[in-house]
């Protein structure tokens, strides 16, 4: 993208202040990003949770020089170049708006519940030999990724792939005007973001605004979509039932294949697709009706489709050899993608070194000797320590970068890695699926047992944008990551947590806090059940302790005054109700003594926990709670004459009890998309997944048994499948035995007999299946919330139970 500011101004018709002559190269909306830099456009976007004028002063101080506002800070006039616009968001699509009327190229639009990113990325591949494609990188499909995407498109690019997604009505016709797809394909429709359509036709209506203008829509026909068609739009339909498709096609399963017989017309062949299940084979087919569109031959088409791979979406951050952390992005390399997983690597980064191991990138429509100049001022812009590049293009512009090895082929590095000397580094893994990078992560990757937890930072990010948006724009947010973060890993949420600009964190203890601290964690960090034995290291590490005794305070103090400190923050603790830990009515007169006056420490925050703020039976006691801190609160802030910052309400508490919110929050199960209240857990996304695979599958006839004390026996022949999984990684014994379940397959396969230290075995007897299948313990099915009721426990013992021997993946979408 090349534009003038002034030209860009004219289209927004916003109001000028600055420097007219500027060239934009780049748009951003992440103040955060490290590739910020002169040529870039900053619109600040003001969200439910978010403003991102509050960073225009540090944006410009860091070297942005061109921004689009809804007003010019106070502090920041006349030190920036600002076009003011009533929106931003709005203006960030007209100007890809316009943007996009600047190229006349065919370009496909994909909508749909289901399916869309793996069809974009499949065509891609597909059609790459004959285009130079820009399509929309990851899943940047919303009202704001779309315009992202579209204004990442260059004079060199003949071919657009971009996708459209929306959660209910009205949102479509802002894409389309946008992305103007001359070609529409429509996905799967089913039930994803439900809640924002009154019926499936009006999710189906509201789809296809998208192709209002298209030339052509491709699409499975069946006669509920075929009612909302526009009859002056010509449609290619599909069918594996109705002969009237443009296309009939039937499927035939052929060893770990799918055979297709197609006819069209008059013409009939047979092609095989590498995929058995429905939703793989139905995406595969709304590709192939694209090269059919286009007029592929059949040998070609034969080819290429049975060359189609499983598309990895997922962003995975994962544990290295030597003490290092790997970012797996070894499935695709293209311009903007590395942009988006070198933001992701700053945001997860566990160690200060930082390694990008990169292939050759295609598909950029730049020339080489452009677009390596760009990745190397990505490079650079992130501050990354070492290069290596593997692939013959990145060889040649080896000179581009600082600090950098090359390699021909990912042979030749691997038959060198061993002189590379990787560890105590974060390692970003980036290469296009030929050079088969899967092999690179596979010898750097810690090597553990096949039980994983995925934790979905998406998800995590989601969940902690709806609490924020519950509250007040003063009211500060602490979230708890005490536990090893609920059971999910402790810095990597952490890092996440600061990237997302939390005000403090939450642990219980000190070691915990010493870890993140160690670990390179900025952010404030609060201990809420320090022991006094701990108050040396809280101090040296610059924590901050929760008081909750006057013995305590007396011994802090004491560690303190040796210290010669001044002014060290601590938080004080009121017992209003809880009755564990805190300061009760009677004692507040012995503790305003003793911190009247005193200079050593600071009270930076009065706290209490609410022991019934998820119970609405006991609304009265939560009432008289608050009434009691607001109490006890307000004659310590008057009698030492503070306004420390006051918080009371948890994760429950943030819902139940709004006017209770006072200057900060604490947020703890709720992050980890859990929540007492029905309708509040609609809108919170599942984080964790626990996952294993099938060891072994076997068939015992009936009377023979299964594990310890012979505590299931067959009545009939049955299959039973062994998976790695036992309570020595936190699966409850009381889950076993018919009680609980796995899901293979999607298909629930019940736990039988007693469940082992590693091991537990299920009835998998209706399930087609195999070893080395995956098996899912807990995710979005079963939850974490029904294992624990039925075992008659709570969630949090469901999360905090998964031993840390199980390895932890992080992932983003």
């Amino acid at each position: 993208m090349k534009l003038n500011i002034h030209t860009i101004s004219e289209q927004l018709q916003a109001d000028f202040s600055g420097n007219t002559t500027a060239e934009i190269e780049t748009v951003s909306i992440d103040s955060r990003s490290l590739q910020n830099g002169v040529s870039t456009l900053f619109f600040a976007l003001v969200g439910p949770n978010n403003d991102a004028h509050s960073y225009i002063n540090e944006l410009i101080v860091n070297g942005v020089r061109n921004f689009v506002v809804a007003h010019i800070p106070e502090n920041c006039v006349g030190k920036a170049t600002f076009l003011v616009v009533q929106n931003t968001t709005v203006a960030l699509q007209h100007l890809a708006q316009y943007y996009r009327s600047l190229f006349v190229f065919p370009v496909i639009g994909i909508t749909g519940s289901n399916g869309k990113t793996i069809v974009k990325e499949w065509l891609n591949f597909l059609l790459s030999p004959e285009f130079t494609i820009i399509r929309s990188p990851k899943s940047y499909n919303s009202q704001v990724g779309v315009p992202l995407s579209i204004l990442s498109i260059n004079e060199q690019h003949n071919l657009g792939i971009f996708e459209a997604g929306i959660s209910t009505v009205a949102e479509m016709v802002h894409l389309e005007r946008i992305m103007k797809p001359t070609i529409g394909i429509l996905t799967n429709i089913g039930s994803a973001h439900d809640e924002g359509f009154a019926t499936i036709g009006e999710k189906i209506k509201e789809k296809l605004v998208l192709f209002k203008e298209a030339q052509i829509i491709i699409y499975h026909k069946n006669k509920t979509i075929d009612t909302f068609l526009n009859p002056n739009i010509k449609t290619f339909s599909w069918s594996c039932k109705d002969p009237n498709a443009d296309v009939f096609i039937v499927k035939k399963t052929v060893l770990d294949k799918t055979l297709l017989t197609l006819k069209k017309g008059t013409t009939t062949f047979d092609l095989k697709i590498p995929f058995q299940d429905d939703a793989s084979i139905e995406n595969a087919i709304q590709c192939l009706m694209v090269l059919l569109h286009f007029g592929y031959d059949q040998d070609t088409i034969e080819h290429r489709m049975e060359l189609l791979y499983p598309v990895e979406m997922r962003l995975k951050v994962k544990n290295g050899i030597h003490n290092s952390s790997l970012i797996d992005d070894s499935y695709s390399s293209d311009f903007q993608s590395l942009k988006i997983a070198l933001d992701f690597l700053e945001s997860q980064k566990q160690y200060p070194k930082k390694t990008v191991i990169l292939s050759d990138i295609f598909q950029s429509g730049l020339s080489n000797e452009e677009l390596y100049s760009k990745v190397s001022q990505l490079i650079t812009s992130n501050k990354i320590n070492r290069v290596i590049g593997i692939g013959a293009t990145i060889s040649e512009f080896k000179n581009k970068f600082i600090n950098c090895s090359t390699f021909p082929d990912t042979d030749a590095f691997l038959a060198q890695i061993d002189h590379l000397h990787f560890g105590n580094e974060t390692i970003l893994i980036k290469g296009a699926r030929t050079f088969q990078f899967e092999q690179i992560v596979a010898t750097l990757a810690e090597k553990t047992h096949e039980t994983v937890l995925e934790i979905n930072l998406n998800a995590i990010s989601h969940n902690f944008n709806f609490f924020k948006s519950k509250l007040k724009p003063t009211t500060k947010m602490m979230v708890m990551v005490k536990a090893f973060g609920y059971g999910n890993g402790g810095f990597e949420i952490a890092k996440l947590l600061e990237h997302h600009k939390a005000d403090y964190l939450g642990v219980a203890f000190a070691d915990e806090g010493m870890a993140l601290k160690n670990a390179g964690i900025k952010l404030p960090i609060m201990v809420l059940n320090p022991e006094t034995t701990s108050f040396l290291a809280i101090i040296q590490n610059q924590l901050e302790p929760e008081i909750y005794s006057l013995k305590g305070l007396h011994a802090f103090l004491k560690i303190a005054k040796q210290k010669n400190l001044k002014q060290f923050p601590i938080h004080i603790k009121l017992d209003t109700g809880m009755h564990r830990l805190g300061f009760e009515e009677n004692t507040l007169t012995d503790l305003i003594a003793v911190l009247k006056g005193n200079t050593t420490v600071f009270i930076k925050s009065i706290l209490s926990h609410m022991a019934t703020s998820d119970a609405p039976e006991h609304q009265e006691f939560a009432a008289e709670q608050i009434q009691l801190f607001e109490k006890l609160s307000t004659k310590l802030m008057m009698e030492l004459s503070i306004k420390p910052i006051r918080h009371i309400l948890n994760t429950s508490g943030i819902s139940n009890f709004p006017s209770a919110q006072y200057d900060m929050v604490r947020l703890g199960i709720g992050l980890y998309g859990v929540s007492n209240d029905y309708e509040e857990q609609k809108n919170l996304e599942n984080v964790s997944t626990l996952k294993s695979i099938i060891s072994q599958i076997r068939t015992i006839s009936a009377g023979e048994s299964v594990g310890y004390g012979r505590r299931f026996i067959a009545t009939k022949p049955t299959k039973i499948a062994t998976i790695p999984i036992g309570y020595a990684d936190g699966i409850s014994r009381h889950w076993g035995n018919g009680v609980g379940y796995v899901m293979i397959k999607n298909k629930k396969a019940a736990i039988v007999g007693s469940v082992c230290m590693d091991m537990l075995m299920v009835d998998c007897s209706e399930i087609e299946c195999s070893e080395g299948d995956s098996v899912i313990i807990f995710g979005t099915t079963p939850t974490v919330s029904e294992i624990a009721k039925k075992l008659d426990t709570i969630s949090y013992e469901i999360l905090t139970s998964v031993s840390q021997r199980v390895k932890r993946v992080f992932y983003r979408e």
